[in-house]
């Protein structure tokens, strides 16, 4: 919804069935089941061989080097989380040769190095939710009881959209 609300092409990966229906719902304008199409492949079909601009990464693993690959030159790879379990690492001559950037983005590193760029940050966030430009998905709200099953479905990767714990509840 982000990428969409600056103007750009949305291409989704997700794995499964409903996954891949909750990417067309949110509005991306192509979504690929990388558990059942080869990822690299559509992508460069869609892209007409040229791959992406910019690839918001949040699994890691193996996935890492199939977004790598299909960085477009000067590109951004933006490594956002390991949600896969494995950190990856990138050959320096990789990223030399198509001379695109692999950015870290740690927002909360922000609250002791950079503060100011955090609160506007958050404030353009908060003004994109309050004019509907964003609606993220909540699909659960939890509480004390299910924290720990909760906890459990998001490290496997079994939860779609925001799980929020509310400490008001049981």
């Amino acid at each position: 919804q982000m990428a969409q609300a600056h103007g750009c092409l949305v291409i989704a990966a997700a794995g499964g069935p409903e996954k891949v229906q909750t990417c067309r719902d949110l509005g991306a304008d192509y979504v690929i089941d990388y558990n059942a199409e080869d990822l690299y492949q559509r992508v460069k079909e869609l892209t007409d061989g040229r791959g992406v601009d910019v690839v918001y990464d949040p699994v890691g693993g193996d996935y890492f080097d199939t977004a790598r690959r299909l960085i477009a030159w000067e590109g951004r790879l933006l490594v956002i989380g390991f949600a896969s379990g494995d950190i990856p690492s990138a050959p320096a001559n990789h990223a030399l040769v198509k001379n695109y950037s692999i950015v870290g983005v740690h927002m909360g590193g922000h609250r002791e190095r950079d503060p100011e760029t955090l609160k506007r940050c958050y404030a353009e966030l908060h003004q994109q939710l309050l004019d509907g430009t964003i609606d993220p998905l909540v699909s659960e709200v939890i509480g004390f009881a299910d924290l720990p099953e909760g906890m459990r479905r998001l490290s496997k990767r079994q939860t779609i959209g925001r799980v929020v714990f509310d400490p008001t509840l049981p």
